[in-house]
């Protein structure tokens, strides 16, 4: 059987091209192939140029900006704060802060950032999304004082291929004294708040920006804050500065010089210790703040831009309450401080005189009840009463001269009234009397009441801050200077006035002497070859049964004292909260205050002696005697 052949019976012809390309119709098709792909490539030009031109340039214009051009913000750094001396007490120092840029954010990049900056992702999170509402130029701080590793993480990470929306500013951050020294007087700032921004005292501000929060940096916020700057830089697709286009340099604030003696400050500081309570220092004459301090205390660096949760909840919790500034803020009765605001309301009524003379059997009784006193004294006047503080002496004394009056000189004194010092949150404290007990309490007053306000209890309130301006207004004859912090012209600011008889400023005066130098309640306080004036005083804050077993219920010690005692340069008030003892123990901390003002007196007059003489300071040195060697 044969098979047919697998091979072709012939070859076909190959393709003539010549005759393919010569063919009408796929020329024809060739063509309108071209023309097609034209039309589409120009479809897409138009719709594109559409888009770019007409429909929304802005958006387009904006975009390729930014890809070319970035901006950097320059901040401000705050003036710095000087004491009287012209010593630096707050300064800045230069720091590396993180931004992320808002036009290349990707919230989903959040997680692992605030993972490799130890950051909380749910605070980052809430804090990018406060931020939605502003313009997309605005950078968001989220870091502070960069670490060398969370830099390290920063420069491995900005690029573009990871996370772009990092970039490193450098800042200036707040310095303050350690050991929380002047720490409630200066304060210390912190990012503006949402609520703060509701508010319109607010309004110039933005946003994440840094600002006074207390203290001197809230008060003089405006002088110290500075206007930030900003950079205008050409950029390529990794970020990398090519070219600065614009410059606008930051403005500093403004330096600002106090009236505190740092001096003095770090003795009161120190006199104060571990103790709880205050110590004010002025200088009656003006009014100028010398020294002023209040413990416990906290430190201001940990405020510095955003405090950590768990320093806050530390500082929050503490039963010493650090945050309270004792000085301007503590309201407390001022016991037998108050006594020379008695004796001087009776002298100038005309109740008593200085020979007026009361009967102390231990006490005295009035309307039924009898009121004790720390001793026996017998028949006791002004001077001899003052200076043992003797209560059934001034218990009288008040009685006489009635709670009208004693309200009236002790409001003339700057009680139960804000003083005005330059800080915020000053308390006002209470001057008891029938007309305020009717508003507040709406109940009249009863005379028995006035045997208590007589020796400083009772409904009577001042803080540290008063106390010292209302002794020292007395002790300069009836003239009273705002206190301020400030040093700066107060010429043209007019004191309170209630001219007070010279006699009787005397009377009050010679019988402060004794308390601290004829062997009265004060003696701590003798400092040798100066003249010093003061007032012990020592006030229960509740019932003596209940103070025995609860310590933060035991007495508070007071102390009030000026130097020199005719012309006073300086007046010191020292609270001791909550000792248990009686103010005499506080003396000791004014005694130091004051004699570290008049020793920094004696060696400036000593230096400018020897700039202005040389020649004789020298043989004035010469001829002083050797001090013998002191025992070690």
């Amino acid at each position: 059987m044969s098979f047919p052949s697998l091979e072709p019976q012939h070859e076909l012809p190959p393709p003539d091209k010549t005759r393919l390309r010569d063919d009408p119709s796929f020329a024809s098709t060739k063509m309108h192939a071209f023309q097609y792909i034209a039309i589409g490539i120009f479809l897409v030009l138009v719709s594109g140029f559409w888009e770019l031109q007409i429909r929304s340039p802005e958006v387009y214009n904006e975009r390729a900006e930014r890809n070319r051009i970035k901006a950097f913000p320059l901040v401000a750094p705050r003036g710095k704060i000087l004491d009287r001396d012209g010593r630096v007490i707050v300064d800045n120092h230069s720091t590396w802060s993180l931004i992320l840029s808002r036009e290349t954010l990707k919230e989903e990049h959040l997680h692992e950032i605030a993972e490799g900056l130890h950051l909380d992702y749910d605070d980052l999170l809430k804090r990018v999304r406060r931020f939605r509402k502003r313009p997309k130029y605005e950078p968001i701080i989220i870091k502070e004082e960069l670490s060398s590793a969370e830099l390290a993480f920063v420069e491995a990470h900005k690029d573009p291929g990871t996370f772009p929306e990092m970039e490193l500013i450098e800042t200036q951050k707040r310095l303050y004294p350690q050991n929380g020294i002047l720490a409630h007087l200066i304060g210390y700032t912190g990012e503006i708040s949402e609520s703060e921004l509701d508010i319109p005292d607010f309004a110039k501000y933005n946003q994440g920006q840094i600002i006074g929060k207390t203290g001197i940096e809230k008060g003089y916020n405006d002088w110290l804050m500075g206007v930030d700057g900003e950079r205008r830089s050409i950029v390529d697709y990794l970020g990398r500065e090519h070219e600065v286009l614009h410059k606008k340099d930051a403005l500093p604030g403004k330096n600002l010089q106090l009236t505190i003696d740092m001096d003095l400050q770090a003795v009161a500081e120190l006199a104060l210790g571990d103790k709880r309570g205050a110590v004010v220092a002025l200088n009656p004459a003006n009014g100028e703040v010398l020294a002023m301090a209040s413990r416990p205390s906290f430190d201001p660096n940990k405020f510095a831009v955003r405090i950590k949760s768990k320093d806050w909840k530390e500082i929050t919790s503490d039963p010493g309450n650090p945050l309270l500034n004792r000085a301007i803020q503590a309201q407390l009765a001022p016991g037998s401080t108050f006594k020379p605001l008695v004796a001087i309301a009776g002298l100038e009524s005309g109740a008593i005189d200085e020979n007026t003379t009361f009967v102390c059997h231990g006490g005295a009784e009035f309307y039924g009840h009898f009121s004790k006193c720390l001793g026996v004294h017998g028949a006791i006047s002004l001077h001899r009463g003052m200076n043992v503080s003797c209560d059934a002496y001034f218990y009288s004394v008040g009685n006489k001269t009635g709670i009208d009056t004693l309200a009236f000189y002790s409001k003339q004194a700057g009680l139960g009234q804000k003083s005005g010092i330059d800080l915020p949150a000053e308390a006002a404290g209470t001057v008891p009397s029938p007309e305020w007990k009717l508003r507040t309490q709406r109940q009249k007053w009863y005379a028995g009441e006035t045997i208590s306000v007589s020796i400083g209890q009772g409904a009577l309130t001042v803080t540290p801050l008063q106390l010292a301006r209302a002794i020292g207004g007395l002790a300069m004859g009836g003239v009273w200077h705002r206190p301020h912090l400030v040093k700066a012209d107060t010429k043209d600011e007019k004191p309170q006035e209630w001219a007070l008889n010279p006699e009787n400023v005397r009377r009050v005066t010679s019988a402060l002497y004794g308390v601290i130098n004829e062997g009265g309640t004060g003696v701590r306080a003798k400092l040798p070859g100066i003249d010093v004036c003061g007032k012990t005083g020592s006030a229960q804050t509740t019932s003596a049964e209940y103070a025995r077993e609860h310590k933060e219920a035991r007495d508070n010690a007071w102390f009030v004292a000026y130097a020199p005692c005719y012309k006073p340069e300086i007046v010191i008030s020292v609270l001791w909260e909550n000792s248990g003892l009686h103010g005499q123990f506080a003396a000791p901390i004014a005694r130091d205050v004051m004699k570290s003002y008049f020793d920094k007196k004696i060696r400036q007059q000593e230096a400018e002696l020897f700039r202005r003489n040389p020649a004789s300071a020298l043989a004035a040195a010469l001829s002083m005697p050797s001090r013998p060697e002191q025992p070690n």
